[in-house]
């Protein structure tokens, strides 16, 4: 058995997955909360803790650039 997600871009395709559930050639299962969004998980520690001052000031020369 392989597991692959796909995006429904029209109704009717749900309508067709449902035949082919009904069939048993395929099995639906809803998105749980986990599934849905980003993983943030993976990015836990990505980023080193930093004093709220050196952030301000980055964020500061991040914006001046645009200017």
């Amino acid at each position: 058995m392989r597991t692959i997600t796909i995006d429904i871009i029209n109704e009717k395709a749900i309508h067709l997955l449902q035949d082919l559930e009904l069939l048993k050639l395929i099995r639906l299962r809803k998105e749980n909360a986990s599934q849905k969004g980003t993983d943030w998980g993976k990015y836990k520690g990505a980023m080193s803790k930093q004093p709220i001052s050196e952030v301000d000031q980055q964020l500061n020369e991040l914006r001046n650039e645009w200017e």
